[in-house]
């Protein structure tokens, strides 16, 4: 697949010389302040609401040996088309990280827990694709794991508690569609007579996913394209592919989303890319943003994985959400908004920085945010400064101040009369504003 766009980079000069200004490359972007505090916010709320869960963060590496991912579905785009691959000085073959579940899984093998393992992770990952809204070849994603258990409940659970983040961040259009592909004899079961009923209307699908209705018949349900979904529309359910026991095992969880007064629709033709799922499958999506790319959060059962690494045969389920993905919905419903700024104080200083110094590591370490400026600034400059930084007050020390030992508070986003506090007092001072305001 070719770039959509010439590389952003600048033109190599010779080895040892400058060649920039440099870009970041196609399909990446930076994060940067003021936008980045949006982003601790995210991290930070899901953090709360999976700890709270008693979900421990798992820190994996970015990359991994290549038969780790590979592992996750043969023929599929994810393995065959969009990772970034390498092989390393010791010839090791290696891949970028493109997706968070078979990691924390091999995690998972290699340190063998003890079970259920519950644990969340914050990730950059990697797919060389076309770059899609709120979908970069370097994307970021939250997710949890939960491996150990075969209890539908566990389903449940993590379903709830990311319909409980994306509600802690201000979502309230987040509808949950939910399926099951039942046990690995039930899917294949179903995938073959899947793939005779297509085999009686291949003409009528799309060309890209002619290929896939013989070898890959479940991914022809997940086409976008028109052709293809006018044609699956009328193809078989995987529900009449179940056994009792799997019917048991998908009530339990759509009574359990019930109990938890989580919202929900079936769509027996919600299917996954990737071939270790079994059982449950569900997806957050946002009606406002386009119906092509609007899943903002899915996951499901994975009880083949763990085996299909070196493990014991092990029950697991977990979830991923895409943390771009998830603030374009907060954008498109005018959630989340932060403060862009920490700081609360900001020390004016036009004597000789020495108080501003000591002031600011006197209320940070008090708790309070406090920045200041450099480089013997105007009185003017530094209070253009101030402003700038979003503080709620400002802490003035000119000549008058230094030597009386004094310091002038005055406030910056609000009415009030500036006051002369005695630095000893300042601290509490500054706190009794901050808690009045």
């Amino acid at each position: 697949m070719s770039d959509p766009e010439p590389t952003a980079a600048a033109p190599a000069g010779p080895v040892g010389t400058p060649a920039g200004p440099f870009r970041a490359p196609v399909g990446v972007h930076d994060v940067i302040p003021p936008a980045s505090a949006r982003w601790e916010a995210v991290v930070a709320t899901f953090a709360d609401t999976v700890g709270r869960a008693g979900y421990g963060l798992c820190q994996s590496p970015m990359f991994e040996d290549i038969g780790v991912f590979a592992r996750m579905g043969e023929g599929t785009d994810v393995v065959t088309k969009e990772m970034y691959e390498f092989r390393d000085r010791g010839d090791r073959h290696l891949a970028l990280r493109p997706e968070g579940t078979a990691s924390v899984v091999r995690a998972f093998v290699e340190h063998r827990p003890t079970t259920p393992w519950k644990v969340w992770y914050a990730s950059p990952v990697f797919r060389y694709e076309k770059p899609q809204s709120g979908r970069y070849r370097q994307h970021h994603q939250l997710g949890v794991e939960a491996i150990g258990s075969a209890d539908p409940d566990l389903d449940v659970e993590v379903m709830v508690l990311l319909a409980d983040f994306y509600a802690a961040i201000g979502l309230r259009q987040t509808p949950l569609v939910v399926n099951t592909l039942g046990t690995p004899a039930q899917r294949t079961d179903y995938a073959a007579r899947l793939s005779a009923w297509f085999g009686q209307h291949l003409g009528d699908l799309d060309p890209v996913d002619q290929a896939k209705a013989t070898d890959h018949p479940l991914r022809v349900l997940d086409s976008k394209k028109r052709a293809t979904r006018s044609v699956v529309a009328h193809a078989p359910s995987i529900l009449d592919s179940l056994d009792d026991e799997a019917l048991a095992h998908f009530d339990r969880v759509q009574a359990g989303l019930s109990a938890a007064g989580v919202e929900f629709t079936v769509d027996p033709r919600m299917v996954r890319g990737l071939d270790y799922y079994t059982h449950t499958l569900f997806e957050f999506r946002s009606p406002a943003l386009s119906e092509a790319q609007n899943t903002i959060g899915g996951g499901g059962r994975f009880d083949g994985l763990v085996e299909a690494l070196g493990g014991p045969a092990t029950a697991a389920v977990g979830f991923g959400t895409g943390i771009e993905r998830v603030l374009l919905a907060c954008d498109a419903e005018g959630a989340l908004e932060v403060a862009a700024s920490k700081v609360k104080v900001f020390v004016v200083d036009v004597v000789d920085g020495h108080a501003a110094a000591a002031i600011t590591i006197q209320l940070r370490r008090a708790g309070i945010g406090a920045d200041r400026a450099f480089d013997g600034r105007s009185m003017k400059a530094q209070m253009k400064a101030a402003d700038r930084s979003g503080a709620d007050y400002a802490v003035i020390i000119g000549a008058e101040e230094a030597q009386a030992g004094t310091a002038t508070l005055r406030p910056l986003r609000s009415t009030g009369d500036q006051t002369s506090v005695a630095r000893a007092d300042l601290v509490d001072a500054v706190r009794r504003r901050l808690t009045d305001a």
